[in-house]
């Protein structure tokens, strides 16, 4: 869902699906993963780019250096370290993994740009935070980090909303 819009986003993961014989069941095997051609991949809307990732994540699985359980019990630090060595995989995107798969209640995203954009204005600071700024701006959210990032994001989106309501009333004036 990463740089896509929602709706482009499901169709592209519904067409993953369907082209996985085991995905009927809900269940992604690295095996059936790596099964499939770059070409099946870009044929449902994968950059070339996007399918040599996936390759990448699922060989890691099927070689055992990944998999679901250790992944659930890994540390942060840990996890980080371990799904950035994956290609394709930053540090954003583990955030988002651990917030919104595993449901750790206390990840900051420090470096993305609405987090940190909530918390400029949240904080009325004149610049926006620099990545290394938010833990020590962030620590009185302790332990509940990730909820502080879904309310910068939901600052973000309100205050999007009203500016939109305020022009949408300018205009009809």
């Amino acid at each position: 869902y990463q740089q896509l819009a929602t709706s482009a986003a499901a169709a592209i993961y519904a067409r993953f699906l369907a082209l996985l014989p085991s995905a009927a069941d809900g269940a992604v095997s690295p095996a059936a993963v790596l099964a499939l051609a770059a070409a099946d991949l870009r044929a449902i809307g994968v950059s070339g780019r996007k399918a040599a990732y996936l390759h990448d994540l699922a060989a890691r699985f099927a070689a055992g250096d990944l998999s679901e359980s250790s992944v659930a019990a890994m540390g942060e630090d840990a996890l980080l370290a371990q799904l950035t060595r994956v290609k394709g995989i930053g540090e954003w995107t583990v955030h988002m993994f651990m917030i919104f798969s595993l449901h750790r209640p206390d990840v900051l995203p420090s470096g993305d740009l609405g987090v940190r954009k909530g918390v400029q204005e949240l904080y009325k600071l004149k610049a926006l935070p620099k990545p290394e700024e938010m833990a020590a701006l962030c620590e009185r959210w302790r332990p509940y980090r990730s909820v502080g990032a879904w309310y910068m994001w939901r600052l973000l989106e309100s205050k999007g909303a009203a500016a939109k309501k305020a022009k949408k009333g300018n205009a009809s004036s």
